[in-house]
């Protein structure tokens, strides 16, 4: 089997944020979000990580990420860019927004080039725990239609600031029975939940876009994305986009694939808007604290 690689979206437009959260720094010595997820994958074994970012932050990770990530593992950049589609779509008049995260990861297919991969965001700090979990599981099952997610309590992945959008998912003993997105989260006594009124009880396992896939997915999003084109893009063409845990519950629906959830204890923390990071920030400081990272991730003082 292949050694797996990571992959890491940061090619969002953040407008909740209001900028690049994706280079925002989160602590005095200068290190992004990122960076710790991609330290925590290094510890857990992954040597190689792929950034899926816009061409417009093609200088801040040329000179301010990749050469600190670099001794220690292979980096690559790809583009996800509104002109990559299919044979016979062509880019909406007016179309800035990104295409999602299934179209982020079809961009990044050549570079991944027939291995395990993880993937997630670039904007949420996930912990340790869920790296050795996804590596262990890309290196020891050896099912070519087996995937899996890292599955964190609704609860401990809320933003104070306002609502957030999360795959909630439906769980039969480890396996992945479901998972939608679900908009508009917010908590309240007992749980959370999203804007419709569908209440998720503390427990429940949600998605924060932090998959294990085999190589054979992408004959999945190929086709749930030129689907997409057709249907959700052509009603709203300005903001409608493809979103990466569609796919799994079709899989499983149809019996094409299986998905296990890990379980991930960590509490989330990530950038939603601008309001998070005072809390992101303190939550880096006390976890240096405690010496579960060091003072400079990738460079001694």
């Amino acid at each position: 089997m292949k050694k797996p690689v990571l992959v890491v979206m940061a090619a969002g437009m953040a407008s909740r944020y209001g900028g690049a959260k994706q280079v925002a720094p989160v602590d005095p010595e200068g290190h992004v979000l990122l960076d710790f997820s991609v330290y925590d994958a290094h510890r857990a074994g992954f040597d190689e990580v792929i950034f899926i970012i816009r061409e417009s932050l093609q200088r801040d990770f040329d000179d301010d990420i990749c050469p600190n990530i670099d001794p220690y593992m292979t980096t690559k950049l790809v583009y996800q860019r509104l002109t990559d589609l299919p044979e016979g779509f062509t880019v909406p008049e007016g179309r800035t927004k990104p295409w999602g995260t299934t179209h982020a990861v079809l961009c990044a297919e050549e570079a991944i080039d027939g291995r395990p991969f993880a993937v997630l965001n670039a904007d949420d700090f996930y912990g340790l725990g869920a790296f050795e979990a996804i590596y262990r599981f890309l290196t020891e099952n050896d099912d070519p239609k087996a995937h899996a997610l890292a599955g964190y309590h609704v609860e401990n992945t809320l933003s104070d600031n306002g609502t957030v959008t999360r795959g909630v998912c439906d769980v039969d003993g480890s396996t992945l029975v479901e998972c939608h997105e679900r908009y508009g989260i917010y908590p309240v006594e007992g749980g959370a939940k999203d804007r419709d009124g569908r209440f998720f009880p503390t427990g429940t396992f949600v998605s924060m876009n932090f998959w294990g896939f085999k190589p054979g997915i992408f004959e999945y999003l190929r086709r749930d994305f030129t689907r997409f084109l057709g249907t959700e893009a052509k009603a709203d063409p300005m903001k409608s986009e493809s979103l990466l845990p569609n796919t799994p519950s079709e899989l499983i629906e149809s019996g094409e694939a299986k998905f296990t959830v890990l379980p991930v204890s960590e509490t989330w923390s990530g950038i939603t808007y601008k309001e998070d990071m005072p809390g992101v920030q303190a939550r880096i400081a006390a976890l240096k604290a405690e010496g579960r990272y060091p003072r400079f991730l990738w460079k001694k003082a």
